[in-house]
């Protein structure tokens, strides 16, 4: 049986107004982020789009950074509020996987405060040395 949605990482179907209203108003990660700074994120990235098959909507959203080599940060990982508990996150995360699997990278990462079940219900496990990784915030 077909899902009620489809998965496509065509930049021209990404609602780049509709993305940036969800993770500036409603993401924790992303609270105030600018438009440009967005439309900038997009322009820089891997995108993943969710729409319902019947209307075309978005439903969802995914981004991925990667060199296509040997690293891939998932980020930005998004589902509307109205679509939520269907299992589309979890579907955003599997075609971001897939869309990089051809690479053979060495590692994704991902940072999340509250959806760890959802992404080690895909493989992703806390780091075996968390003391090794290290970030740069400006003040």
């Amino acid at each position: 049986m077909s899902t009620p949605y489809e998965i496509s990482t065509d930049p021209a179907r990404l609602d780049a107004a509709r993305v940036h209203h969800w993770l500036s108003t409603d993401a924790y990660w992303a609270l105030g982020r600018s438009r440009g700074k967005q439309d900038r994120a997009i322009a820089g990235s891997l995108n993943l789009g969710a729409y319902d098959r019947a209307t075309g909507e978005q439903l969802g959203y995914a981004r991925v950074v990667t060199d296509r080599a040997t690293f891939a940060w998932l980020c930005d990982v998004y589902v509307a509020p109205a679509a939520r508990g269907r299992g589309l996150g979890k579907a955003l995360v599997k075609a971001a996987l897939a869309e990089l699997e051809p690479y053979g990278l060495g590692r994704v990462l991902l940072a999340t405060e509250d959806a760890h079940g959802l992404y080690e219900g895909v493989g992703f496990r806390p780091p075996e040395d968390p003391g090794r990784l290290m970030t740069l915030i400006p003040e």
